[in-house]
């Protein structure tokens, strides 16, 4: 039985209680073309207010899904990447958030950079660093390949 996609998931880390989703964005940029992005949102409690929106926005070397990924994968090499629909990339992103200072208890919506967490929710699901990435110059992009 296929899940309600409308309506978020339960995660439970230590006494804390989250609710978390997956979406898939994109904007259009001046010259027409699209950016993806995919996000992760976690709320805090049942009084909804306290946000983490953890965004990962294509770009070289960074590859969110674009028809060719599967659906809440990220990553920036074959060695670092994540799939957002696994509880346990999501608790691995949350606590590489809490590491990085974000506080559950205060009533704001925070919007985190995705890639910045990247490095240490890999690492903490196990996955090998990555491999020294070349100069973006050297770059490609999913879409750049044939």
């Amino acid at each position: 039985m296929a899940r309600r996609t409308s309506r978020g998931r339960r995660l439970v880390a230590g006494d804390r209680t989250f609710t978390w989703s997956v979406r898939h964005s994109h904007t259009r940029r001046e010259d027409g073309r699209c950016d993806c992005r995919e996000s992760l949102t976690l709320i805090h409690g049942r009084d909804r207010r306290a946000v983490l929106r953890i965004v990962f926005r294509n770009g070289p070397g960074r590859w969110v899904p674009d028809g060719l990924a599967p659906s809440g994968s990220v990553g920036t090499s074959r060695e670092e990447w994540l799939n957002l629909h696994e509880p346990g990339a999501v608790r691995a992103l949350l606590d590489a958030a809490l590491a990085a200072g974000w506080d559950p208890a205060a009533p704001t919506v925070t919007e985190v950079d995705g890639w910045t967490l990247l490095p240490a929710a890999a690492a903490a699901r196990g996955l090998p660093p990555s491999r020294h990435l070349p100069p973006a110059s050297q770059q490609v992009s999913a879409r750049d390949v044939p």
